[in-house]
């Protein structure tokens, strides 16, 4: 008997979603009188992306799932997508293989554990889902949801104290699920991921209208302002950096200007941090479990 659970549709989705964010006039549509459908309509998508319209809703009812590469193209074009966008795109289309899921690797190389001993900067690791699975002390003296256990998403959406230290917390948030997005890829069927995102919906309606959007950025760095209550603002640049072949983990540096106020105050908030804290247990072995690496105290 056949399942009755509707099999998702994310290609359909994402295109729909693009679709009613893209402003006529930017793609030189003349606008006259009150439009009904926010955005483009379906049938202006496909003359402009030269494609039938008949095709193209195929395409967002998802009666055709894998289109080609020419006509994605053509379609992020349409839409003014970005390199890490239109690579978000190209993937929705490609053949989900049926096979067993692994789990992900969750031990971080023992290395890297070691790194973050000697950094005398805030850093932690984190996987595709946004997991600290290490963290430095300086970086839970940063901000104490940065711990391992607790998921970036889940900090920032959730934890008040959290959006507290953000001043440009609807940007940081709109900048962290693009990045989960592109992050994630196709596999938003993943029940882990599931789970979370039901989670966050539930208990956030600010995320909820970004996971809407379906945004797409690249996991590169990026700047990052906090206010601190106890070493004030902080202007830092945060660097992600991918981890070699760990399954998508990805090592997060946060660092300051040379010779500016910031990086003064991440120095005072070192030597507080220093003051305060006991000294930690060595590195478990990178076999271990992520939890067991170095503990800070929140």
């Amino acid at each position: 008997m056949p399942s009755s659970r509707a099999e998702p549709n994310s290609l359909g989705e994402y295109l729909r979603a693009r679709r009613e964010l893209v402003d006529p006039a930017s793609v030189g549509l003349r606008v006259t009188g009150v439009r009904r459908t926010p955005g483009l309509r379906r049938e202006e998508v496909a003359t402009l992306a030269g494609i039938s319209a008949d095709y193209y809703l195929r395409l967002e009812q998802g009666r055709d799932r894998h289109p080609s590469a020419q006509v994605l193209n053509a379609l992020a074009r349409v839409f003014d997508l970005d390199a890490a966008a239109t690579e978000y795109l190209l993937s929705l289309a490609e053949p989900q293989p049926s096979r067993a899921r692994r789990p992900a690797r969750r031990a971080v190389p023992r290395g890297v554990l070691q790194l973050l001993e000697v950094l005398d900067l805030p850093a932690f690791v984190e996987d595709r889902m946004f997991d600290v699975l290490a963290a430095n002390p300086l970086a839970t003296a940063l901000s104490p949801s940065i711990r391992p256990g607790a998921n970036r998403l889940r900090s920032l959406f959730l934890d008040a104290d959290e959006r507290a230290l953000y001043p440009d917390w609807e940007q940081a948030t709109a900048g962290l699920i693009a990045s989960f997005r592109a992050s994630i890829g196709s596999d938003v069927d993943d029940p882990r991921i599931a789970r979370l995102v039901g989670e966050l919906s539930l208990g956030s309606e600010h995320f909820r209208k970004l996971w809407a959007r379906h945004d797409v950025r690249g996991l590169g760095g990026g700047a990052a302002r906090l206010d601190h209550p106890r070493v004030g603002m902080l202007e830092l640049s945060r660097e992600k950096l991918p981890i070699g072949d760990s399954g998508g983990q990805l090592l997060v540096i946060y660092h300051a200007a040379p010779g500016s106020a910031s990086a003064a105050a991440l120095r005072e908030l070192g030597r507080e941090q220093r003051a305060d804290e006991p000294a930690l247990s060595s590195p478990a072995s990178a076999d271990s479990t992520p939890t067991s690496a170095r503990r800070p105290a929140s």
